[in-house]
């Protein structure tokens, strides 16, 4: 797992957006297990990257549909919502699974909004899942929560969770400390206080 953390526009986006193509490097290359991302075909790229922004996008359709959509498998939508602290949500709404949502989810609050985002990512199974600031309409308890769930979940895959709260990276295997678009500083949760830098 990389952390990246920073604060509001210091650059954590425009990294993110670089490693499934939204965006192209203007200088220098972005590699995936040591292959340049601009010489993969765009679809085999984003096929393998669950990719969950700050403003996820529902369709209207029932949350079963939204969340499996990508894959054929309704199990796999179930035990995502599992692990984003959703299932629960869901099926105490009066329609449950079948449950309609509004124009780009307009009937559920922004944290339901972003752990439906982040169920719909992970129920692919892909092997890299990017959350770009993906939790910061979650409160404190549930985010808890949804970190501790995905620590099992995202076992055997590449995560990269941008965020700027430290507890949502604190458990990273390696931190980058982004300001103004530049790598600050880097280095483990316990590193970086040590030094008494930004992180700190």
């Amino acid at each position: 797992t990389l952390g990246i953390v920073g604060a509001t526009g210091s650059g954590k986006t425009s990294l993110l957006e670089l490693i499934p193509r939204l965006a192209d490097v203007t200088a220098g290359r972005v590699l995936v297990d040591g292959v340049d991302v601009r010489r993969l075909p765009l679809a085999v790229l984003r096929q393998e990257i669950g990719f969950v922004p700050q403003e996820g996008l529902l369709f209207s359709e029932t949350l079963e549909s939204n969340l499996a959509y990508g894959t054929a498998n309704a199990a796999d939508a179930q035990w995502a919502a599992e692990v984003a602290q959703l299932k629960e949500t869901i099926e105490g709404f009066p329609g449950g699974w079948n449950t309609m949502l509004g124009e780009r989810g307009i009937n559920l609050s922004g944290g339901q909004k972003q752990r439906a985002a982040l169920a719909r990512a992970l129920a692919r199974r892909p092997h890299v899942v990017i959350l770009d600031d993906s939790l910061s309409a979650v409160d404190t308890h549930t985010e808890a929560a949804i970190l501790k769930e995905l620590r099992g979940a995202l076992a055997g895959r590449t995560a990269i969770i941008a965020s700027h709260r430290i507890s949502a990276i604190r458990d990273a295997n390696w931190i980058l400390v982004l300001d103004e678009g530049r790598v600050v500083e880097q280095g483990t949760h316990d590193d970086l206080l040590r030094v008494k830098g930004r992180y700190w």
